[in-house]
C-alpha cells in the first residue's frame, strides 16, 4: 500500500467521523423529522466508508450477493441517498403546506 492510498483512507475516515459526530450532535439537539432524516444518511454515509475500506483490505462479511455484486455494496449507498431523499421530501411537503 502507497502513500496515496492511506492518505485516502485516512482522510476518508477522518472526514466521515467528523460530519458523524457533528450530526449525532445535531441529532441530541434537534427533533425535526427532516433534519433526524439528514443526520441518519450522514450516519449511513460513514458506515458505507468503513465498509468500502474493509473491503479493500479484502475483509467482507456479506455472502450473500446478487451476481457479483455483494448485497452489501448495492445497500449501503441507495439506503444514504435513500434518507437523504426523504429528508427532502419532508422539507418540501413542508414548504407546499405553508402557502
Amino acid at each position: 500500500m502507497d502513500t496515496g492510498e492511506v492518505l485516502f483512507i485516512v482522510s476518508r475516515l477522518s472526514t466521515g467521523a467528523l460530519a458523524a459526530f457533528f450530526a449525532i450532535i445535531v441529532w441530541s439537539r434537534t427533533r425535526d423529522a427532516a433534519w433526524m432524516l439528514m443526520v441518519i444518511g450522514t450516519i449511513a454515509a460513514y458506515i458505507e466508508t468503513v465498509y468500502s475500506i474493509l473491503e479493500l483490505f479484502g475483509i467482507t462479511g456479506s455472502d450473500i450477493s446478487i451476481g457479483s455484486v455483494p448485497l452489501a455494496a448495492i445497500l449501503l449507498p441507495n439506503i444514504r441517498t435513500g434518507f437523504f431523499i426523504a429528508a427532502f421530501a419532508v422539507m418540501v411537503v413542508r414548504k407546499l403546506r405553508r402557502r
